[in-house]
C-alpha cells in the first residue's frame, strides 16, 4: 500500500511538472495573480500587524489585555485571559495571523498546548478590510453585504468559542477587573524584558518576511494547482468556483463574482468559502504550527461547524436586510 502511495505521489509530480512546461504561459500567469494577491492584499494588510504584534508582546501588551479580558474569557469561554490577544489581534488582521499569534504565546508559555489548540479554534478571522473592500466593493458592488457577511463570520466565531467553552477548560482564577493589576504586569514584563529596542524590531521583521514568504508560497501552489485542473478538466463555473475556493480561496471568491445568479446567493457562497478558509489557509495555518504541539483537527472540526453557523446567520440577516429594504431576493 505505501509503494503504491509513493508511486501515485510520483505520477502527480512528474504531470505537474509536465504542465508547468507545456503550459508555461497559464502557469506563469497563475504565479503573477498570486504575486499580485499577495503584494497588493495580504502583505500591506497582514505585515504592520505582524511586526507591532511583536513589539507589543515584548512591551507587555499581553499581560495588559490578559488581566484586562480575563473575568470575560474565562467565564465565556473557559479560557486563560492571555488568549484575549489573539482573538483581537487576529480580529484586526485576519488569518493566517491567529496561528502566527498563537504560536508566539505557546512557545512563550503564555498558553499551553490545549489553551492553543482550543483558540486557534474560534480565532479564524477573515481580515475585516479584505471583506468590506475587496468583497464587498470588487466582488458583489455593495458595501452592505460586504458588511452582513462580516458581521455574520464574526459572530459564527464567538458562537464556535462558546460550543467548546467546556473543550480543555483552563483554570479559572475568578479574578476581578483591575485596571491597576494590567498596568502593572504590562510595567513590570517591560522593565524585565531585557531585550534591547533594535534587536526587538530586528527580530520581528525577519519573523515577519519569513512568515509572510510563506504564506505567498503556499497561495502560489495551490493557484498553480487549481490551473493545472482548469486546464485538464472542462468543467462548469459553478463547479470550478466550488473546487477553487476548497483549494485557494481568493480564486474561489473571484468565480462567485462571475456566477450569473443573485447577489444573496453570491454572498452566503463567500461566507461559506471564507469561513472554511480553502486548503491553502489551513496549509499555512499547519506550516506555522508544524513545530509545535498545537493539534490541528480540533481547527478543521471548527470550521467546518463555522460553514454551517454563519450561513445560517448570514441568511437571516439578508432576508431581514432584504425585507426592509423591500429588495427582492432575486
Amino acid at each position: 500500500m505505501r509503494k503504491l502511495t509513493s508511486i501515485l505521489i510520483m505520477i502527480c509530480l512528474i504531470i505537474c511538472g509536465y504542465e508547468i512546461l507545456s503550459e508555461s504561459e497559464t502557469i506563469m500567469n497563475a504565479v503573477s495573480y498570486s504575486f499580485n494577491i499577495w503584494i497588493n492584499n495580504i502583505f500591506p494588510s497582514l505585515f504592520p500587524f505582524f511586526v507591532l504584534s511583536e513589539i507589543l508582546i515584548n512591551y507587555g501588551f499581553i499581560e495588559l489585555v490578559g488581566e484586562l479580558f480575563k473575568p470575560i474569557f474565562e467565564k465565556l469561554f473557559k479560557i486563560n485571559g492571555n488568549a484575549s490577544f489573539v482573538f483581537i489581534m487576529s480580529m484586526l488582521s485576519g488569518f493566517p495571523s491567529n496561528a502566527k499569534y498563537t504560536k508566539e504565546l505557546y512557545l512563550q508559555n503564555k498558553l499551553t498546548e490545549k489553551e492553543a489548540t482550543k483558540i486557534l479554534m474560534f480565532s479564524h478571522f477573515s481580515n475585516p478590510l479584505f471583506i468590506l473592500g475587496t468583497i464587498s466593493v470588487s466582488f458583489l458592488e455593495d458595501k452592505k453585504l460586504g458588511l452582513i457577511i462580516l458581521i455574520s463570520h464574526y459572530i459564527s466565531n464567538v458562537i464556535i468559542g462558546l460550543i467548546f467553552r467546556n473543550y480543555n477548560p483552563s483554570q479559572i482564577t475568578n479574578d476581578k477587573f483591575s485596571l491597576k493589576k494590567a498596568i502593572l504586569s504590562m510595567h513590570n514584563k517591560r522593565i524585565n524584558n531585557n531585550k534591547r529596542f533594535g534587536s526587538i524590531i530586528t527580530n520581528s521583521l525577519i519573523n515577519t518576511i519569513n512568515t509572510l514568504l510563506l504564506i505567498l508560497g503556499v497561495i502560489t501552489t495551490f493557484l498553480i494547482i487549481t490551473t493545472i485542473i482548469d486546464n485538464n478538466f472542462h468543467l462548469s463555473l459553478l463547479n470550478k468556483t466550488f473546487i477553487s475556493g476548497f483549494l485557494e480561496m481568493t480564486q474561489g471568491l473571484k468565480h462567485v463574482s462571475l456566477l450569473n445568479i443573485s447577489k444573496i446567493y453570491k454572498s452566503l457562497l463567500i461566507c461559506m468559502i471564507i469561513s472554511f478558509g480553502g486548503l491553502s489557509v489551513h496549509t499555512q495555518i499547519l506550516s506555522i504550527i508544524s513545530d509545535t504541539k498545537i493539534k490541528y483537527k480540533p481547527f478543521l472540526l471548527a470550521r467546518l461547524i463555522h460553514v454551517i453557523i454563519s450561513c445560517l446567520i448570514c441568511f437571516v440577516l439578508l432576508y431581514i436586510w432584504l425585507y426592509y429594504s423591500k429588495f427582492s431576493p432575486i
